[in-house]
């Protein structure tokens, strides 16, 4: 999740919106979607990841965290990494109460605002267990002092009477919970669901994978395709998978806020809008020789983009790559987002096609011994 920020607008472009993307990739994105991979708990989304990647790469590299990467040219020196991170905010089984209800403690950013009322699975070495979060009856409540959410008082259901009952069931501490929403599109063009951050960039660095194989690139450099885990508590992922790779510089990709909704503050969090382009931030963690590559490359293939100032971190993967293995030239491409953390997340299908674009180029304009000096 990219952190508040100000942003300047590029001067107009021509959006690009040929489609790109084959009802195979469509269908990839659904199911990746849908499938639950919370933080710690990423394998079985890894694993549809990996499966749907593997005919657009020569090796791969799990780590023991889970971190997935897909190596097109390992056997090459300078090593470019491409990144998205793999899993979704979620809750855990803190507390159960002797009449069976059960208190959560967050996974992530969590947002407890939203839980009232939502349906929720809870992971079990049993399979799935189904539950609410209950809420006191609108009728209930008393004017003017009416709860608000908050962890100490939001709660789920299960249908138990009893917390043997619930422990019968396979709930224990430590079970993880997620959100049971799926994805669907708004008006044709809105992609929605939960786990967009970052899941949709997962999904955007396999299409970069895809094209670049059925356009028959020959890459004179070896490319990491990495779709780290553990982003949502502190970049942990990436900040292991660094070491191991000690790339040459990597392009991040991540969301970030949409801001022309109602509620949002331009002046806080800048100016970007859905479906104007992919964002590109400007920042200490940005190596400003590669965003320079990648502003050039966006102006060249006529792609529209949006620009954003951070402060002093990115609040994403790039911060761990840009520190990470004594310093890698490192640059985040965003993909505008509304409702982050919310099971209602919404991209626009035009900006997930434009990032996929400007990754395949600018990965196609680099060249081995690409010279990041900060200054010559």
């Amino acid at each position: 999740m990219a952190k508040k920020s100000t942003t300047k607008k590029s001067p107009v472009k021509k959006a690009t919106t040929k489609n790109l993307l084959t009802n195979a990739s469509l269908a990839f994105m659904e199911r990746y979607l849908n499938n639950a991979a919370p933080t710690g708990f990423e394998s079985s989304g890894q694993k549809i990841w990996l499966d749907y990647i593997k005919p657009y790469i020569d090796d791969h590299i799990v780590d023991n965290y889970g971190t997935a990467v897909g190596v097109i040219n390992p056997s090459a020196k300078y090593k470019v990494v491409i990144e998205a991170h793999a899993d979704e905010i979620s809750w855990f089984v803190h507390y159960i109460t002797k009449e069976g209800f059960i208190y959560v403690r967050r996974n992530g950013g969590s947002d407890h605002m939203i839980a009232p009322s939502k349906r929720v699975n809870i992971h079990t070495d049993k399979g799935i267990v189904r539950a609410v979060f209950g809420w006191p009856a609108i009728h209930v409540r008393k004017p003017g002092a009416e709860p608000t959410p908050s962890l100490d008082n939001i709660f789920l259901d299960c249908g138990c009477d009893s917390k043997e009952e619930v422990e019968k069931l396979g709930v224990h501490v430590g079970c993880v919970i997620t959100f049971e929403d799926e994805f669907m599109v708004l008006n044709k063009k809105h992609y929605v669901g939960r786990a967009l951050d970052n899941r949709m960039g997962g999904f955007m660095i396999a299409e970069v994978a895809r094209l670049l194989k059925e356009n028959k690139v020959k890459l004179p450099f070896g490319l990491y395709v990495t779709n780290s885990v553990q982003e949502e508590v502190g970049l942990r992922g990436a900040e292991m998978i660094v070491e191991r790779i000690k790339p040459d510089l990597a392009i991040v990709t991540d969301v970030t806020h949409d801001t022309q909704t109602p509620l949002m503050n331009k002046i806080q969090s800048g100016d970007v809008a859905c479906g104007k382009g992919p964002v590109l931030s400007y920042g200490p963690a940005v190596h400003n020789t590669l965003l320079k590559h990648i502003v050039t490359t966006a102006e060249k293939e006529k792609i529209a983009f949006q620009r954003a100032a951070v402060s002093r971190a990115t609040g994403t993967d790039t911060d761990a790559f840009a520190y990470g293995a004594a310093g890698v030239p490192s640059a985040l491409i965003s993909l505008p987002l509304r409702y982050m953390h919310t099971t209602v997340e919404s991209v626009h299908k035009h900006d997930v096609e434009n990032v996929i674009r400007l990754i395949y180029a600018s990965v196609k304009a680099l060249k081995s011994g690409q010279d990041m000096r900060y200054f010559k």
